[in-house]
């Protein structure tokens, strides 16, 4: 988000509210193009987002809204730009599904109190597939309006040639390609007339005040209602374990039935065979970001994938024989190459720490030492001004003089290539404990603006773990 975006969204805050933006702080990048960032003042606290793709921005603005009328769980939309590229929506934190997950399994286990959670997404799940996707704008869908032959196509052609060919995973050409007819053939003659997510995964669910908030399903359409469940219990790094899978899968259908009559052996062997083509499709995501995009952290995910298909290939139920297709999972399932892929054998944490020198340089709580001590003092200071005295670096009004009045720019392009080289060194020999550490003199305003810069930089760069703290606002 260049300056002029920046300085767009918010004036689009303040020309809504009526309200100055006091602090202005860039998000970490996604899976997607799309940006977002943290608008704030006293009174509220909001999300700007930037895409520049009008198509899929309709899309997801006229879903909000229609969802929003239909009491579902998802974020208001409170301004949008006249050229459409930019809009402002209701601030759901920062807790995904997948972040509590994560953080309670290291506790507890992949205990009840996680389970819950997932029940009560899949309570909405059926009034978004069925009550919200009655009277849907179809229209507006993009790229298509229905996850139709064309749309399975482009899935199974995705993995072909961004996972099949970049892993090296033989194959023949001709039988797979005939394999996909059939398995895109039989899942088309299932019920479609809901309304399909899409991209139904913990990292687009976010907890709030107890509940769940749905995000990201600008790509929905029409589609089976299966396709979305297998999303969210074949989630990859979610890693959900098999008895909770099958727990979860029947309270679904249970729900499924207070809207509509189910076949439950039909909808199960559909089900089956949407967990497939899910899967698929996100390894061609892994492939497409990991290997060709050279993003690494998409590479983790490809070990949690395999593990699914492995597990799946246990007890194969299809109506269709797909002898080439089967063929490649095999290989894939054995692969030692695909085996190490986005396995480390350590995570790196980057210790990103802003402090004033009157109080020391910051220790290194690993107790490896050295890292990196920046200084950041021979920058214009913002604190010798009344003006901005009582604020910080997270501050935007701090953030727009350092950016206009002073050479932090240069400063910390100099810092990014010292940092990344140590980053790249420390993955490959396998480190575990990075400091950067960023000193001005009062630990307030260049210190905390360099920190949050560099943080933010090496979340969306690099697959390490980033530890951020402001030593003095802490105390």
């Amino acid at each position: 988000m260049n300056t002029s975006e920046k300085n767009e969204i918010i004036q689009l805050f303040e020309n809504q509210f009526n309200e100055k933006v006091e602090t202005f702080e860039m998000l970490p990048a996604s899976g997607s193009y799309r940006e977002y960032c943290r608008l704030q003042n006293a009174n509220r606290s909001v999300i700007g987002a930037l895409n520049t793709d009008l198509k899929e921005n309709t899309a997801f603005l006229s879903f909000t809204n229609h969802f929003f009328k239909k009491g579902l769980h998802v974020p208001e939309i409170y301004a949008v730009s006249s050229d459409l590229k930019k809009y402002l929506q209701q601030d759901l934190g920062n807790v995904t599904l997948f972040n509590f997950l994560s953080t309670t399994r290291e506790k507890e286990g992949f205990s009840e109190n996680i389970v819950s959670k997932y029940k009560k997404v899949l309570e909405e799940l059926p009034k978004i597939q069925i009550i919200a996707g009655k009277e849907l704008d179809y229209s507006v869908c993009y790229p298509r309006d229905a996850f139709d032959k064309q749309s399975m196509m482009w899935d199974l052609n995705y993995f072909k040639y961004y996972f099949l060919k970049l892993a090296k995973i033989q194959f023949d050409e001709q039988a797979l390609e005939d394999d996909f007819q059939l398995l895109s053939n039989y899942l088309l003659s299932a019920n479609s007339g809901f309304f399909l997510y899409r991209d139904f995964q913990s990292r687009n669910v976010m907890l709030k005040d107890d509940e769940v908030y749905f995000i990201d399903y600008q790509g929905g359409r029409r589609g089976a209602l299966q396709y979305d469940l297998a999303s969210l219990l074949y989630d990859g790094k979610a890693d959900i374990p098999e008895s909770i899978r099958t727990q979860l899968f029947q309270f679904y259908l249970k729900e499924l039935k207070k809207y509509l009559t189910v076949d439950e052996e039909k909808f199960t062997a559909f089900y089956k065979g949407f967990v497939f083509i899910r899967i698929m499709q996100a390894m061609g995501a892994y492939g497409f970001r990991g290997f060709y995009e050279k993003k690494e952290h998409f590479l983790k995910s490809i070990p949690f994938a395999l593990k699914n298909l492995k597990t799946l290939l246990k007890d194969v139920s299809l109506p269709v024989e797909l002898p080439e297709l089967f063929n490649v999972f095999e290989q894939l399932i054995h692969s030692e190459v695909l085996k190490e892929i986005g396995q480390t054998k350590n995570d790196l944490t980057v210790r990103i720490t802003s402090f004033s020198y009157k109080n020391g340089i910051p220790t290194d709580p690993s107790g490896n030492g050295g890292g990196h001590v920046f200084d950041c003092r021979a920058i214009n200071n913002p604190g010798r001004y009344a003006e901005y005295k009582e604020l910080t670096g997270k501050d935007l009004a701090v953030q727009e003089f350092l950016e206009q009045k002073s050479e932090i720019g240069i400063f910390l392009n100099s810092v990014k290539v010292l940092v990344d080289q140590s980053v790249k060194t420390y993955l490959e020999r396998g480190f575990t404990n990075l400091c950067v550490n960023f000193g001005c003199t009062g630990g307030q305003h260049r210190s905390v603006y360099s920190a949050e810069k560099i943080a933010k930089h090496l979340q969306n760069n690099f697959p390490v773990n980033v530890v951020l703290s402001h030593r003095e606002q802490e105390k």
